[in-house]
């Protein structure tokens, strides 16, 4: 066997059916992974998803941009010649067969064929005649020819089925250069030659250097753009794995107003922006109206409106100091979005604030689950836990971060909590970005405020403040009759003795010393009778506390004896806060800041008519019949031969129904030969 020359072995392989299948499949398989593992996102995103075992191989194979992966655009640059060479291979041979109405069939093959059918006819020219007129009638376009045999009408119907082939191929041929123009394969040749690289580092895109900027010719783009109310901006950020790449504009877009509007259970039922867009070069100015899946679309770059979030909201706050006697707090501004240095106690601390929220729906809950004496507290005041989702209003989030680097992340809102007829103030804490938050309640008072519980807290954690507070319980529980005389030295003594130690570490505190000093038996007895005494202790604290203040003392009643409970389980959080002080929210001036997703697709065009192309090439294949029909007279006789590209009932019938016109023309009816 004689081997091929290597070229035309090369030809016979990429030409090949089998070949296109192959990358056809891979293609299929690449793009099952690209539709399940989402695309395109930052590799710390993937890093955290995936861990480090996983997400080398799949950094590797380019999994987590498959459709912009140079293997995969290397398929479809594969898979363009092989098709293109498919469809040169056989395009002579298919359009051959479209024209041609192969009169020159000879007899033998015909009568070789399995649908045929010979009759005796006396009058062959005119019953030719008679069966031209009646293939036109079905739909038959014919040609009739003279032969040395004799007479030759060779007629055919559904030739555009060949068609449907060419039209399939290059459907597959379309598509796939539509993939690489929105692949931006020119991009990946830059970047494989060095004359393009993504920047790495985390800079202002003014100073982007050259190799990392795309001009506003670039063939394909998908990039996302986030203005606040009032800003413009003239350039997108394409993610390129560990790095980015800056991508100029030819105009630049302003955010003039965000809108969004919410169903009742609080998710977004419509958010818009109205834009204002600026050509460069014409200074052309077009304003519009972008929605979600209605995009505006200027100099073939469509504009799409994809999130929405805060813009940098000015806030204003009070902070409060959590240990120690002060109870007045101190005010702190502050734009969200941005970081400051702070010193508090000494101590040189970051504020590092996220996103301002507006609105939230939220499900605060699990704050009523706390553990040891914290949980007695709450069997004392029957605190129900109850599953309750609403919104809580405005919330701000952000880092509290020490000199080591050391940071928690605090959630604050701004609107009262409603739990049972009371009000707090809630604020979340987390060490660990996956943690879910932990949340503190802060008692408010009647007037809405945290002064009354403040002012408790200071008293609480003020030493000199103690033997007064023992000495007004002691009074109430001689005159109560609940202790005498001589113990009453020892009661006061008891009494600062648990306000010392709940000041050091609240709950945990006593019940550290529960577990060090006393028996297991007794433990629940000794617990029992400290929550008895810090429930006496606290009423009076809030009485010196209102009276160092120069204010009435409140009387006790159900509701403030609620709040004097709430505040002893605050007080306690506090030291599990990790934070000498709580930012209270009190004003906001909102900024909404809009998500535009800005994409440059030429490519897409051409996807839709390959698409189409597809379409029609699948339902000439499949919907459409060929048919090819000869008759030829000559010394007395008629032969019948038929063909179809399916051999089914519906060509038996047909083949039936010619036969039988065929033999009404010849006079008589001769039985079918096949």
């Amino acid at each position: 066997m004689r081997r091929l020359p290597f070229w035309r072995a090369v030809y016979e392989l990429l030409s090949s059916m089998r070949f296109a299948i192959s990358l056809l499949t891979i293609i299929a398989i690449a793009s099952v992974i690209g539709t399940v593992l989402q695309q395109n996102q930052p590799y710390p995103n993937y890093a955290i998803e995936f861990g480090d075992f996983w997400f080398q191989p799949f950094q590797w194979l380019g999994l987590f941009d498959v459709y912009h992966a140079g293997w995969f655009l290397g398929i479809l640059a594969f898979l363009v010649l092989s098709t293109s060479l498919c469809i040169y291979r056989q395009l002579p041979g298919v359009m051959r067969d479209v024209r041609q109405y192969r009169e020159q069939a000879s007899l033998k093959s015909l009568r070789a064929m399995a649908h045929h059918v010979e009759l005796p006819a006396a009058q062959p020219t005119e019953l030719l005649a008679q069966s031209a007129q009646w293939l036109q009638a079905q739909g038959y376009r014919f040609k009739q020819v003279e032969r040395q045999d004799g007479t030759m009408l060779a007629a055919k119907k559904g030739s555009l089925q060949r068609l449907g082939y060419l039209l399939a191929h290059a459907a597959i041929v379309i598509i796939c250069i539509g993939g690489l123009m929105d692949g931006n394969l020119p991009l990946k040749l830059q970047e494989i030659f060095g004359q393009k690289a993504p920047e790495l580092r985390n800079v202002p895109q003014s100073q982007i250097p050259p190799h990392s900027r795309l001009g506003e010719g670039n063939l394909s783009f998908r990039g996302v753009l986030d203005l606040p109310e009032g800003a413009a901006g003239d350039v997108v950020f394409l993610n390129a794995g560990r790095g980015y790449f800056v991508q100029e504009l030819p105009f630049t877009l302003r955010l003039k107003q965000f809108h969004i509007e919410h169903y009742s259970t609080g998710q977004p039922k419509l958010f818009a922006s109205d834009i204002e867009v600026t050509d460069k070069a014409s200074g052309k100015v077009t304003s519009a109206t972008v929605k979600v899946n209605h995009p505006l679309i200027v100099n073939g770059i469509a504009i799409y409106q994809s999130s929405f979030g805060d813009g940098g909201s000015q806030l204003e706050f009070a902070a409060w100091e959590w240990f120690g006697k002060q109870s007045a707090p101190q005010t702190l501004n502050a734009v969200s979005q941005n970081s400051q240095a702070i010193e508090w106690n000494g101590k040189p601390l970051t504020l590092e604030f996220g996103d301002f929220r507006a609105f939230n729906i939220e499900n605060l809950a699990e704050a009523a689950e706390v553990p040891g004496m914290a949980k007695m507290m709450q069997d004392a005041r029957q605190v129900k836990a109850d599953k309750k989702v609403k919104n809580v209003g405005p919330s701000i989030q952000f880092k509290v971060r020490d000199a080591q680097g050391q940071a928690r992340e605090y959630l604050n809102y701004l609107a009262p909590f409603e739990q049972d007829g009371r009000y707090y103030l809630m604020s979340g804490v987390r060490s660990e970005v996956a943690a879910p938050f932990a949340f503190v309640r802060l008692p408010l008072d009647s007037n809405f405020t945290l002064d009354t519980f403040m002012r408790l807290r200071a008293t609480l954690f003020d030493p000199t403040a103690w033997p007064q507070i023992a000495r007004r319980t002691a009074d109430k529980a001689q005159s109560e009759g609940a202790i005498s005389a001589p113990y009453r030295p020892e009661f006061e003594q008891s009494l600062n003795w648990v306000l010392q130690r709940f000041s050091e570490g609240g709950f945990v505190a006593l019940e550290r010393f529960l577990d060090d000093k006393v028996p297991q038996d007794k433990r629940q007895a000794v617990a029992q009778t400290y929550i008895k005494l810090l429930q006496g202790a606290v009423i009076d604290a809030m009485a010196v506390a209102q009276t160092r203040a120069g204010l009435p003392e409140i009387a006790l009643d159900e509701a403030h004896y609620r709040f004097l409970m709430d505040s002893l389980v605050a007080v306690s959080a506090s030291f599990d806060y990790g934070s000498d002080f709580y930012l209270q929210p009190r004003s906001f001036k909102e900024v909404k800041s809009s998500g535009f997703q800005l994409t440059r697709s030429p490519g897409k065009n051409l996807v839709y008519l390959g698409s189409l192309l597809m379409v029609l090439g699948i339902f000439c294949m499949f919907y459409i019949r060929e048919n090819r029909i000869w008759i030829w007279a000559g010394d007395g006789r008629v032969l019948l031969a038929m063909s179809a590209n399916r051999r089914d009932e519906q060509t038996e019938r047909e083949f039936a129904v010619h036969t039988d016109k065929l033999a009404d023309l010849a006079g008589e009816h001769k039985e079918v030969q096949s």
